[in-house]
């Protein structure tokens, strides 16, 4: 819904957002999925997905079988496997949804992919771009469906920013500012500390403010990072500052070490949107104009409920027979990704055996 501001002068029309189009997320088709590691993540999809759209979760695996057999019953899923392999064999289904850590999304992905089942990988899509690149083309090569579950950019007040930057209302965009910062435990064994992991802040975090300073920006160059390393040697804290290729300036920031406000805002020569609340997620999109106008877009929906726009997003898609959403291309995937890699250059971090980037 759209707030418009009661204290604008009175010979200024009152500013109106454009309304969200974003269709609501249960009336998108319902697609049968099946689910690679069902620790919190794959939990928040298969509740969200029961709950909030007309798709379901079918079958779950796990390395462990009395784990995914666990998760299956608590859940309603009809089957439960431990191994890729055994579930694709199985078939009955429609797409397949990658929880697990970052370091394991490219193998997983991989024989969905070969296996030719349309597949949604949870961000970051991979360890670096050369995996990235290796599974889109092979999505391209067997005409299957491959999307980056970077849940935020199909969000309802994405939605609605977009369509603010593309009336020029903020003007000529000058600056986009965005933070990810979580206190996370030191523990060397915790995930995001362990490099066999693809821990760090920057791939679990940080990739929040990179996609979405690519989506208003376009392409980031022209880099200077600063940051630290954890004791393990992962990326502990990472700043970014870089050109956008349509123009502007993003200064973004992402810590292990910290809570942060977790707000991004665009900074126009004619006024300013925040998102905030964490602003990758269900929250208040504000514009405020340098005319005094100011006005609002709240998400209408449970907040809780926000992974369902991307299950929507997919379902769509893969059952028009689309390789991708605009929403988040392919393109978009490999520009977040090269970013992300050259951030790692700059701070020093190599995961074990990872492929050159």
């Amino acid at each position: 819904m759209s707030q418009t501001d009661e204290t604008r002068d009175a010979d200024e029309p009152a500013l109106v957002l454009p309304e969200s189009d974003v269709p609501d997320p249960a009336e998108a088709p319902g697609l049968r999925w099946g689910v690679i590691s069902p620790g919190h993540i794959g939990t928040q999809f298969t509740e969200t997905a029961h709950r909030a759209t007309a798709s379901r979760v079918v079958s779950v695996v796990s390395r462990s079988a009395e784990r995914a057999a666990a998760f299956a019953a608590e859940h309603g899923v009809e089957r439960s496997f431990d191994s890729v392999e055994a579930m694709l064999d199985a078939g009955g289904l429609d797409a397949v949804y990658v929880a697990s850590p970052h370091a394991q999304h490219h193998a997983l992905a991989r024989p969905v992919l070969e296996a030719g089942v349309p597949v949604l990988v949870e961000k970051a899509f991979t360890l670096n771009t050369a995996q990235a690149r290796d599974l889109l083309d092979l999505a391209r090569k067997k005409g299957v469906f491959a999307m980056e579950a970077m849940w935020a950019r199909f969000l309802p007040q994405y939605e609605v920013l977009r369509r603010v930057l593309g009336t020029g209302l903020l003007g000529e965009i000058v600056e986009v500012t965005a933070d990810h910062g979580q206190a996370m435990p030191t523990d060397p064994a915790h995930r995001m500390n362990d490099p066999e992991l693809g821990g760090g802040a920057l791939l679990d975090l940080g990739v929040y403010p990179l996609s979405f300073a690519q989506m208003v920006l376009g392409d980031l160059d022209d880099l200077a990072v600063r940051g630290e390393l954890s004791p393990t040697g992962v990326d502990a804290s990472a700043s970014l500052v870089a050109r956008g290729a349509r123009g502007g300036t993003a200064r973004l920031g992402t810590t292990l070490r910290a809570r942060t406000p977790t707000e991004a805002v665009v900074s126009g020569t004619a006024g300013t949107a925040r998102l905030s609340g964490a602003f990758f997620a269900p929250g208040t999109l504000a514009v405020e104009l340098l005319d005094g106008r100011s006005a609002s877009f709240e998400h209408a929906g449970p907040p809780g409920d926000g992974m369902a726009y991307e299950i929507a997003e997919a379902a769509r898609r893969i059952s028009a027979g689309e390789l991708e959403s605009p929403l988040m291309s392919w393109a978009d995937t490999l520009s977040v990704m090269a970013t992300m890699d050259a951030v790692r250059a700059e701070l020093g971090v190599v995961y074990p055996g990872e492929e050159p980037a």
